[in-house]
C-alpha cells in the first residue's frame, strides 16, 4: 500500500497518439524503438518509461516532455 503523498507518474499518451494521425500503439513503438507491450504498459501505468525513451516519445510528438507526463500526488496534486 502507498503511503499518503505518493508521488506517481501519470501519462496522457493515448491522447498524443490520437492527436498524431491516430497513430497506433505499434507504429509509436517502432518509431521509439520499443515493443508494443511497453507502450501498453506505460499508456496503463504499469511501467514508467526511462529518460531516454520519454524523451524519444516526446520528440516524435514533437512536444515537451512535460506535456505528455505529468507528477501527480495520491491527491491528485500537480507537483
Amino acid at each position: 500500500m502507498e503511503k499518503p503523498g505518493t508521488v506517481k507518474l501519470i501519462n496522457n499518451l493515448r491522447v498524443h497518439r490520437f492527436h498524431n494521425g491516430e497513430m497506433t500503439q505499434a507504429g509509436l513503438a517502432e518509431a521509439v524503438g520499443v515493443s508494443r507491450q511497453t507502450i501498453i504498459a506505460i499508456e496503463k501505468g504499469k511501467f514508467n518509461p526511462s529518460v531516454l525513451l520519454a524523451m524519444k516519445i516526446a520528440k516524435e510528438f514533437r512536444c515537451r516532455i512535460e506535456d505528455i507526463f505529468k507528477l501527480v500526488t495520491e491527491e491528485g496534486e500537480d507537483e
